[in-house]
């Protein structure tokens, strides 16, 4: 048997937000059902204007810490600006500019990843097809990741469910990006929910094929009816052996976007689940 002392489970908090808590509140239930950090999303928390205010980054993070939690990075970057758009060229500068302050939020509130998912700046049109949005991505980012690179971060563009967006929906599409932005510090990631819809393998499939070579930097958890594991039919045992014999050793997030009874409640079926899960026996191959 294993124990779960290397399981690091973090939170994404917007959930806990919506049904009202502040963030002492989130962090107390966090704390309280064995999650270790806090993935942040901007638009919670009041640091989405242009000016990074460090010294209010500085009092949230402090804030958490004092809950003995870390924050582990931020996602959902873009959802508190609805007119970014990753592939626009028309709107490529504001992007680039609204996405290096995040950077910099990032930095300063402790995080080491930022997640770039963000569906509604993912979106195409008869004048944008996806050679077009595959370029403007690229001009969007490289400064972006240049600047991660600076701070030792890692910025991950995340592979999202086609029924978000038709922009990046595999790990294979995502790696394309990857390759041409050509930075150590920009990666992929896996979102459980997202690549059951989208991939044409199991996800433990992928998780065993992309990790090992590297370009896999981050974990999202939840099902692919949107709740937290332990709250659909997926096959949760096989995603957490599979991320078990990787050795995966960094944070896993836990982003539910269903709720049972409330957000708290929803909240701890995905710990217990990922934690059960974690200590018992890999099932033998």
């Amino acid at each position: 048997m294993t124990t779960d002392s290397d399981l690091f489970l973090s939170l994404c908090n917007e959930l806990l937000a919506k049904d009202g808590h502040d963030l002492d509140t989130q962090c107390r239930i966090a704390s309280s059902l064995g999650y270790r950090g806090l993935e942040l999303a901007p638009g919670t928390f009041g640091a989405t204007s242009d000016a990074t205010d460090a010294k209010i980054l500085g009092q949230i993070r402090q804030r958490i810490v004092s809950h003995g939690l870390a924050v582990t990075g931020i996602h959902w970057l873009l959802a508190p600006f609805p007119d970014a758009s990753l592939v626009d060229p028309s709107r490529r500068s504001y992007t680039t500019g609204i996405l290096l302050k995040l950077v910099e939020q990032c930095s300063l509130l402790g995080g080491s990843v930022l997640v770039h998912g963000s569906p509604s700046s993912r979106q195409l049109s008869d004048k944008i097809c996806k050679e077009v949005a595959m370029e403007n991505a690229v001009a969007v980012l490289k400064p972006v990741v240049a600047r991660t690179d600076d701070l030792g971060l890692t910025y991950c563009i995340e592979p999202l469910a086609r029924t978000e967006t038709p922009f990046l929906n595999t790990v294979a599409e995502c790696l394309e990006l990857v390759d041409r932005v050509d930075s150590g510090s920009f990666l992929t990631m896996i979102d459980t929910s997202a690549a059951g819809h989208s991939e044409d393998v199991a996800v433990a499939d992928l998780i065993r094929e992309w990790v090992p070579k590297g370009v896999i930097a981050h974990v999202q958890v939840n099902d692919t009816n949107r709740g937290a594991p332990g709250m659909g039919q997926d096959p949760f045992n096989q995603i957490v052996e599979a991320l078990k014999s990787v050795s995966w050793e960094r944070p896993i997030a836990v982003e539910p976007f269903q709720v049972v009874i409330d957000a708290a409640v929803t909240a701890a079926i995905g710990a217990a689940t990922m934690r059960a899960l974690w200590t018992t026996e890999m099932s033998s191959k």
